[in-house]
């Protein structure tokens, strides 16, 4: 391993939506990290790895800081800010077209505390008139002493090399910490049942998508051709397994379909893949439930 590489980790913190998981896909050049309109997409730590020969970055993707409403929404906040003690530096990343709110205001406070370099992130900025931009950057330079500030487009990719430059830049002397061709630190399941939830995000109403999860079951291969993928939908209640169903089943078709096609990318192979809908109730607020289904709240009551 070289040594003389810079290598590090960095946290990627922010409020809902303000396109944490598309930054993340881009510099790592392929979809490890969903995305969706609806706020509170990201619900673990999601580590992107990015790699050159003279530099390793692992960018963790952290669930957007909101008001928790559930045992869920606690562990969602918890492990966001635990994030903030474990890395090398933080990017604070905001939305360009948002004024600076209550929830910016406590992810601030928390950074206070942080003695690793903070970039303030502009993201969004293609969304904006260029006048616009210097109040917006002011009004948040004057809370905390940034590193750097830079104005991003994830989406178009607008300043995210210059970005990823500076970052490395602040980065130690260290270990390639991954194979230079790993891009995740998640392995295929984990990742999978996230693409299934971002098709029930983007397809259904407004009271389901965060009351779903996804279990993989199953990942078998048949032959040379397919691979077999089984995994149950886990719902809160009747009603919410009918909307997922469906009249006379649409509703899962058109969820597996489109999450098919986004399997397929992943493993680069055929899939086939079968999804059945599970109520359980109350999950996100019963912490047997939460550890069964992947999230691992404080020993706390």
């Amino acid at each position: 391993m070289d040594l003389k590489k810079h290598s590090g980790f960095v946290a990627i913190i922010g409020r809902p939506n303000v396109g944490k998981s598309t930054f993340l896909n881009r510099i790592v050049g392929q979809k490890i990290a969903i995305m969706s309109d609806k706020a509170q997409t990201t619900r673990n730590k999601i580590q992107g790895i990015y790699t050159t020969p003279d530099s390793q970055v692992v960018f963790i993707d952290t669930p957007g800081i909101h008001k928790p409403q559930s045992r869920l929404g606690d562990y969602m906040v918890q492990s966001a800010l635990s994030t903030l003690n474990e890395v090398d530096a933080v990017l604070f990343m905001v939305n360009a077209t948002q004024k600076r709110g209550r929830g910016d205001d406590f992810i601030i406070e928390r950074l206070k505390q942080v003695k690793k370099p903070i970039f303030l992130i502009v993201n969004k900025i293609d969304q904006v008139h260029p006048d616009d931009l210097l109040p917006f950057v002011a009004d948040f330079q004057h809370t905390l002493d940034f590193q750097e500030v830079y104005p991003i487009s994830a989406l178009e990719g607008i300043n995210c090399d210059e970005l990823l430059s500076a970052v490395v830049k602040q980065l130690p002397e260290g270990p390639q910490y991954y194979p230079e061709d790993q891009v995740t630190d998640h392995p295929e399941r984990f990742i999978i049942g996230e693409l299934v939830r971002e098709q029930v995000l983007a397809l259904t109403r407004q009271e389901v998508p965060h009351s779903v999860a996804v279990v993989v079951e199953q990942i078998n291969r048949r032959d040379e051709q397919k691979i077999l993928i089984q995994a149950s939908i886990i719902v809160e209640r009747s009603s919410q397994k009918g909307i997922l169903i469906g009249h006379g089943g649409q509703m899962l078709k058109r969820i597996g379909t489109q999450a098919r096609k986004q399997i397929e990318r992943l493993l680069g192979d055929r899939v086939y893949l079968e999804l059945w809908v599970k109520v359980q109730q109350n999950w996100r607020d019963k912490k047997v439930d939460l550890q069964a289904l992947g999230y691992q709240p404080e020993d706390d009551d």
